[in-house]
Order: C-alpha cells, then sequence, then structure tokens
C-alpha cells in the first residue's frame, strides 16, 4: 500500500446495513498481535478509507469461552461516538475469523510513547488526563464502565489526539459489578478485595496514568504481585524526590488514588483542577 494512501477522506464508509467482506478491502501491514489474532491496515475499496482491520481467530474464542465477552465489547464500542473513543465501524465473519472494522490511530500505542522518552512533561501529561477524562464523562453517561484503562490500551492519531481503545473489559451497567477484571497495575482497591465495583474504578485508573505519565513506572509496582497487591490495599503511595514533580499534579493524584471510591475526585472536579487548568490551554486539541 503506498505511502499516499495514509491521507484518508474525511468521511468513513457510511453504510450499517452493508454485508461487509474481506473483498471490500485491500489488506496492508500487520499494526499489532495480540493473544486472539492481528491487526491489519487495510483500505477499503470503494472509498479508499484507511482503516484497522482486526482479526480474531473463532478457535480461540472458543477455546478461552469469550463469545459473550466479545459480543459485549462490539456492541458497546459500536454505540460509542466520542473524538477521544476509538471507533467501531462495523465487523463481519467467515469459517474461522471475526473482522472488526476500526478506526486506524497512525501515531500507535501511548505505551511506545512512554517507553521511549521515559516520562512525559506535565503539560502534555495534563492533555492527555483532561482527554481521558472528557472521554470517560461520556463512556459514564452511557453507563459504561471501561475497567482496563492502561497506556497500552491508549491510541494516538495522526494529530496525537489520544483514544481509548479495547472496551474487552468494559461493562454496560447501571449496578455494581463484583467480576474482577484489568491489569494489576491499574487495578482499584475494591477489585483487588473482591468488592462490589463501579465507576468510580474508572477514577482511580486516572490517578494512576497521572503518576505513570509523571514519574514513568505505575505507583504501586512490585517485584512480587503479592506485594503489589498489598500496596494497592493499603495505598501504599508515595512520591519520589526525582523527577521533580508539581505539587499541584501531586495533590491531583492523592485525590484520585483514595480507597473509598465514594471520595475520589469527580471526573468533573478533574476538569476544574488547577494542575489542569494551569496545563491546558484553550489552543490545546483535546478532543
Amino acid at each position: 500500500m503506498a505511502s499516499k494512501s495514509l491521507k484518508p477522506p474525511k468521511q468513513p464508509p457510511k453504510n450499517p446495513k452493508k454485508q461487509w467482506s474481506l473483498n471490500d478491502f485491500e489488506i496492508g501491514k500487520p499494526l499489532g498481535k495480540g493473544k486472539f489474532g492481528r491487526v491489519y491496515l487495510a483500505r477499503e475499496v470503494k472509498s479508499g478509507f484507511i482503516v484497522a482491520l482486526k482479526v480474531i481467530f473463532k478457535e480461540q474464542i472458543e477455546k478461552y469461552r469469550l463469545h459473550h465477552q466479545l459480543k459485549r465489547e462490539m456492541e458497546i464500542q459500536t454505540s460509542l461516538r466520542h473524538p477521544n473513543v476509538l471507533r467501531l465501524y462495523g465487523w463481519f465473519h467467515d469459517e474461522e475469523r471475526i473482522y472488526l472494522i476500526l478506526e486506524y490511530a497512525h501515531g500507535g500505542e501511548l505505551y511506545r510513547e512512554l517507553r521511549k522518552t521515559g516520562r512525559l512533561s506535565e503539560k502534555q501529561a495534563a492533555i492527555y488526563i483532561a482527554s481521558l477524562t472528557q472521554a470517560l464523562a461520556y463512556c459514564h453517561e452511557k453507563h459504561v464502565i471501561h475497567r482496563d484503562i492502561k497506556p497500552e490500551n491508549l491510541l494516538l492519531d495522526h494529530e496525537g489526539r489520544l483514544k481509548i481503545a479495547d472496551f474487552g473489559w468494559s461493562v454496560q451497567s447501571r449496578s455494581k459489578r463484583h467480576t474482577m477484571c484489568g491489569t494489576l497495575d491499574y487495578l482499584a482497591p475494591e477489585m483487588v478485595e473482591n468488592k462490589a465495583h463501579d465507576y468510580a474504578v474508572d477514577n482511580w485508573t486516572l490517578g494512576i496514568l497521572c503518576y505513570e505519565f509523571l514519574y514513568g513506572v505505575p505507583p504501586f509496582e512490585a517485584e512480587r504481585q503479592t506485594d503489589t497487591f498489598r500496596r494497592i490495599m493499603k495505598v501504599d503511595l508515595s512520591f519520589p524526590s526525582t523527577p521533580d514533580v508539581s505539587a499541584e499534579a501531586k495533590d491531583l493524584i492523592s485525590q484520585l488514588l483514595v480507597k473509598d471510591s465514594s471520595k475520589r475526585l469527580s471526573l468533573q472536579k478533574i476538569m476544574e483542577h488547577p494542575w489542569v487548568i494551569k496545563n491546558v490551554t484553550s489552543h490545546d486539541t483535546i478532543i
């Protein structure tokens, strides 16, 4: 696929009732590989629109009994329309595979950027946190809890705009949930303790990410899994002397990493926090 094709038309192919097939796409380079399949750059032949095609092997879905989870993920992500949430345009399948037609995020995983730079500036961290906060506020209004926000699940588009991806652990519910899920370093205390949880688990993760953006590592990281669990349950939070991080950033993190989920800073209060206001101006593209 020629490089000039990377500038797609502004509008994705619009035909929700269309029966897609592999013949509708030109397949390009691989973009990534996961436990259940691979992701490829692709171009819809008729419109020339560039997408990411996620190929999932049915054999793996059957082996791990993930039919319900995948169906829920697809239904939730298709219903969401927000500039900071990766779009799922549609899907189709053949005998062996399921294909998800996803928005293409040219910048790749935020995880890669973070590993390359080590840590982010306070301004860049605040822009990402503001973007995430607005996206999660939209999700929560739709009664969607993501439950697995981490740098690997955050993508960047060609303008550097952040996109929440991978809704594999998400759930749409008005009531509290009991399934322990997500990724260890990002789990809220109520999940670690197998207690009921709600939207506040996503707010906790914003505190974890803010810390990781500024210090380069998650706050409760430990060599042994059991030690990480213990540190999360105790909220064993400390701020190293280096790198130099502002008092406002530490205050925001401290108000999010609170064991009592009802006392965590709300998403609205995050946007009103002095650290966000100081670092995110009207000229910054956060949506």
